[in-house]
């Protein structure tokens, strides 16, 4: 049975496929991989740009309002986001193979379920908006700033709705290659978005700039960075360690758009074939996109590792703030560096379906190594903040080796194997409702 299945699945991939030199494939895969990556690169740098905006003119205002967005961006924003993106990675995973595989119908019926889920969960975030002054108090901050927090956090709520079409309708779209729509939108609004705030530099139009980069802002970042900053507020000098983290990690952030445009492709690229029934081109995929990722990462580690200090007076005029950005370029360069691979390889499992893996590795590398490492080299070794980001960058490493040696030894043509079973277990059960309720 397992056999007739592999033979079955070997005839439906054209013969000419393998017949082309390896030169000539890698070249067809790149192309079609830059049409998913491409968009989903603008689209995610152009909305994420939209949050590096209002933070640049936030900078301006005041140490204590820019130290606030951090809070409210890094914990609230990243951690709601964690949640609803790491739902919709299931999504993900089922329309590209079923786009795959050719089962159209279900893509649609999919997109419907993940509504319900993501809506219902977010609106079980919310007490996290409504009690942000308190929670950050409780949390260890300082009071003065958890109370500005506090405020821009009721500005922020409808970012969390807007996380659930965003991130549904990006994932529909790119699992058939078709997310050119998105960018547009994006586009139209980093455009606009900093003619709404410009000129607002002043404290009594705070609420205004926070609304316009709340309503437009959609960013995909890891939960490590919400630590990082806990971690951070509670240190001595809070103000100007939190503006200077804050500065690096949305540099990162926006840098890691690139990064996460390139797992959209490999997510998509991945499960397209496995759902196709080719595991030799799903391997190709693989190679292409990691490989095309890390190089451009490697040229972004060179540029931020040298330019140091000034990319902070885009953002600040506080010159204690620039030079503590300065003392943690080479840590921002080394992380970015890490990313350009790391996200690679989630996109990989989310093509794949291995979300509970990849669940578990990051628990283990972040949570387990990341934060204890992190925690004795800033308090035992007194490194503060840069001991913390050391430790994330540990546990980055590690994860990247381990989900390297995953990708490595799995059988891809079991996996081809396991997307047939899958996308068939989905739609028998879909046809099994729908007899049900019209003979009712």
């Amino acid at each position: 049975m397992e056999e007739s299945a592999r033979k079955l699945l070997r005839e439906e991939i054209s013969p000419e496929e393998d017949e082309l030199p390896l030169i000539k494939r890698v070249w067809q895969e790149s192309k079609v991989m830059w049409v998913v990556a491409a968009p989903a690169i603008f689209t995610r740098a152009s909305t994420f740009g939209i949050n590096v905006t209002s933070q640049a003119f936030v900078g301006h205002i005041g140490s204590k309002e820019l130290a606030a967005f951090a809070l409210v961006f890094t914990v609230l924003i990243r951690f709601a986001n964690g949640i609803l993106f790491g739902m919709a990675s299931a999504l993900s995973t089922l329309c590209g193979q079923a786009y795959g595989a050719r089962r159209y119908g279900m893509m649609g019926v999919y997109l419907q379920r993940s509504w319900i889920v993501l809506y219902f969960t977010s609106l079980l975030l919310l007490p996290l908006f409504f009690f942000t002054s308190p929670i950050m108090k409780m949390l260890g901050q300082d009071d003065s700033i958890a109370d500005v927090a506090g405020t821009i956090s009721l500005w922020s709520i409808a970012v969390i709705f807007a996380y659930v079409l965003s991130f549904t309708f990006q994932t529909f779209l790119q699992s058939q290659s078709k997310n050119v729509v998105i960018s547009f939108l994006a586009a139209f609004s980093i455009t606009i978005h900093p003619s709404k705030i410009w000129g607002l530099w002043s404290s009594s139009l705070f609420h205004q700039v926070s609304c316009c980069g709340f309503l437009n802002f959609c960013s995909l970042e890891l939960w490590y960075n919400t630590i990082l900053v806990l971690l951070t507020g509670s240190m001595k000098n809070a103000e100007v360690e939190i503006d200077a983290l804050s500065i690096c990690l949305n540099i990162n952030g926006w840098e890691m758009m690139i990064a996460f445009g390139f797992l959209a492709a490999a997510s998509v690229r991945v499960s397209n074939e496995l759902g196709r029934g080719s595991s030799k081109a799903a391997k190709l995929s693989i190679v292409v996109t990691v490989a095309t990722s890390f190089t451009i990462g490697f040229i972004l580690f060179l540029f931020f590792l040298f330019y140091r200090e000034r990319l902070a007076y885009i953002f600040t005029t506080n010159q204690q703030v620039a030079v503590a950005v300065g003392d943690l370029s080479p840590l921002l360069a080394f992380s970015i560096l890490l990313n350009s691979v790391q996200p690679v390889l989630s996109g990989v499992a989310v093509g794949a379906g291995w979300q509970s893996i990849v669940a578990y590795v990051n628990i283990g590398c972040y949570y387990i190594i990341g934060i204890p490492v992190g925690v004795v080299l800033s308090k035992v070794l007194h490194l503060q903040v840069k001991g913390i980001w050391m430790g994330m960058l540990f546990g980055t490493l590690v994860q990247t080796i381990v989900l390297t040696i995953i990708t490595c030894k799995t059988d891809w043509d079991e996996q081809v194997l396991l997307a047939r079973r899958r996308v068939d277990r989905y739609s028998v059960d879909d046809e099994e409702t729908d007899t049900v309720t019209s003979n009712a």
